[in-house]
């Protein structure tokens, strides 16, 4: 079988604008969650101690600082960012990378491929949560000023959330373009602000000082200190969104936010909060509000509602993004996608992961009821995903050359610190903790009983398949009434008979001048170049085989494929609007005869199948020219 060459690294958003353009665009899609995270992030982190004595802010305010220097300029935005694919980062592209799809069951690569999948769940346990945390954060602002107003936080944030969800449907391209712009004015009130607490106590730039931090956590009774940890691990919740963007932007424009605008900013307010709390410890109650003057309150509640708006819409915009990653690499059944921009082919609504996650996201408002109970439930996911990371990008460096000490000493070194997060979170298990895990395990169970069970379905569909030379003798023995016109039917191998034109043939002994067995392939790389779009096998009596390349970022258009196909002298006089196109429908049976996934797996992988969207339908095939062929296999 002809293989499609490695395509070109695709062009990004950095490339074709002005990086400061780009920069600026950014801030809205990429800084949104931790640029977010100064309305609640210090605050928990001081609740988490207790006692709030100036060495205690001191020692706080240290240890988010150096956690922003070590975790998110070192990691990501020097160091994580270098792990790209073709200029596309996030832990698909790792996965993609270390080509984990491909390997023999039971080897190491397949058990770093649950490691990968399980990595990618836990970004839909933080999407669910997400939501929730820094839009109930910004309405908890009212109480400051108001407190009767307590009761209307959570159904304020829960009416806020709702209209989100809802307009996800009519895309966001126009409000995207100002986005960055908001994002911009938000990070530099905040660092006006900060420079307010500072002014007011400027002794609290001794925080700078690592040794701070050191001493804190040393001195501090463990329980207390990991408490500190796992809450201060809020403010870094976001950084992953700078290596899985990066391929919107480039990372030069990435960086450029991160060190010219996002990082100074939210060191000026951290310090900001400290100093605050070093001159008046009873702005413990929410010190991010109470930098702002008396007059300001209000219009910072709107300020930040819609900051967490921005950054809410980038979470879900993201978790549309990966599930059709996920979806192209095998990993979940095909979902409906809709693109709302058709000049951005990033512009995509799903409507199932858009309503599960609103399922979640309001959940988490109604049962936790407040940032502070949330608290509990952020930042198990976020670290045990950084820890991933880490991993996966440790084991591309190493396939890629770099020195293996080396290696082990920096990524050693980061994933340790990783681990002390991830354990002081898990502090918190109890407290909420459990709730996004719950979410993660949920999607990893099904990626993995989906992956597992599709592989199975593939193994019984290769042993009734027939062998291209037995089926071509078939048609000259039998000589089939032969009609007009060319026919297509969808394939998931790229050898063999497709059993539903067998089971056709066999029933209605009518076969289309030309056929066209047209298969989808999902490369390693994220996108395909045009020219290297199509692959043609001839088969023999009139039919031929298509396979068509899709990288793991491109939603897959058969007929624009077709169309590529068919400029080809072997099919120039088939028109793709006028194919019949033939799709199957399996419909799964469980049984104990095959081995390898407990009958109740069978059976959840079977509703999973059912319910997935027909390939016609999910490859754009209009429904005029579709003829439904059905077939049941037993697994």
């Amino acid at each position: 079988m002809e293989t499609v060459a490695e395509p070109a690294a695709p062009p990004r958003q950095g490339a074709r604008t002005v990086p400061i353009a780009a920069a600026l665009t950014a801030l809205g899609v990429v800084y949104g969650d931790i640029g977010t995270s100064a309305l609640y992030g210090f605050k928990q982190a001081a609740d988490a101690a207790g006692t709030i004595s100036p060495e205690a802010v001191m020692g706080i305010v240290s240890v988010i600082l150096w956690a922003l220097i070590l975790i998110v300029s070192f990691k990501y935005a020097i160091l994580i960012m270098r792990a790209d694919n073709r200029g596309e980062g996030g832990i698909v592209a790792l996965l993609a990378l270390l080509d984990v799809r491909n390997a023999p069951r039971g080897s190491w690569r397949a058990s770093l491929m649950i490691v990968g999948l399980v990595g990618a769940a836990l970004l839909y346990g933080d999407g669910v949560i997400t939501p929730a945390i820094s839009v109930l954060s910004a309405i908890e602002g009212l109480k400051l000023d108001a407190p009767r107003l307590a009761p209307a936080v959570v159904p304020l944030s829960a009416a806020i959330l709702v209209g989100l969800f809802l307009v996800q449907s009519k895309g966001t391209a126009f409000i995207g373009h100002i986005f960055g712009p908001i994002m911009l004015l938000w990070f530099l009130v905040i660092a006006v602000l900060g420079l307010r607490g500072i002014i007011g106590a400027p002794n609290i730039l001794g925080a700078l000082s690592p040794h701070h931090a050191l001493m804190y956590l040393t001195q501090s009774p463990p329980p207390i200190g990991f408490a500190v940890l796992g809450a201060a691990f809020l403010t870094l919740t976001g950084a992953e969104a700078m290596y899985a963007d990066m391929g919107h932007f480039g990372p030069f424009p990435i960086r450029l936010g991160w060190f010219g605008v996002v990082f100074p900013a939210l060191v000026l307010n951290y310090l900001g909060q400290g100093g605050l709390l070093l001159s008046h410890p009873q702005a413990i109650k929410n010190p991010f509000y109470l930098l702002a003057p008396g007059w300001a309150h209000y219009p910072m509640v709107a300020f930040a509602t819609i900051a967490t708006v921005i950054a809410s819409q980038s979470i879900i915009s993201g978790a549309y993004s990966l599930t059709q990653q996920a979806i192209q690499l095998g990993f979940l059944p095909r979902m409906r996608v809709l693109h709302t921009a058709s000049q951005e082919k990033g512009q995509i609504y799903m409507p199932m992961v858009n309503w599960l996650l609103a399922a979640g996201t309001l959940g988490a408002v109604v049962m936790f009821g407040s940032s502070d109970a949330l608290g509990g439930a952020y930042g198990i996911t976020v670290s045990m995903l950084m820890a991933v990371t880490t991993v996966l990008a440790a084991l591309v460096a190493l396939q890629w050359g770099y020195n293996p000490l080396l290696v082990a000493i920096v990524n050693g070194s980061l994933l340790s610190v990783e681990l002390v997060f991830v354990a002081a979170n898990a502090t918190k298990l109890l407290a909420g903790g459990w709730f996004p895990l719950l979410m993660a395990g949920v999607v990893a169970f099904l990626m993995l009983t989906w992956r597992t069970g599709y592989a199975l379905l593939e193994e019984q569909r290769s042993r009734m398949r027939q062998r291209e030379h037995e089926f071509t003798d078939w048609v000259v023995e039998s000589r089939p009434i032969r009609l007009p016109g060319a026919a297509a039917i969808f394939t998931a191998a790229t050898s063999g008979i497709p059993l539903a034109l067998t089971h056709h043939l066999r029933h209605n002994r009518v076969l289309h001048e030309r056929m066209l067995l047209v298969s989808t392939t999902t490369t390693d790389a994220p996108r395909v170049e045009a020219a290297e779009r199509v692959a043609l096998v001839p088969v023999g009596s009139g039919i031929t085989r298509v396979n068509l390349y899709f990288g793991f970022m491109e939603q897959p258009d058969i007929m624009a494929g077709l169309k590529l196909a068919c400029r080809d002298p072997a099919l120039e006089k088939i028109d793709p609007a006028q194919i019949t196109f033939y799709s199957r429908r399996f419909m799964v049976v469980p049984t104990g005869k095959v081995r390898g996934m407990a009958i109740w797996r069978k059976r959840v992988f079977a509703a999973m199948h059912l319910n997935a969207n027909l390939p016609a339908a999910y490859y754009g095939v209009p429904v005029s020219q579709v003829v439904e062929v059905g077939l049941e296999v037993e697994i």
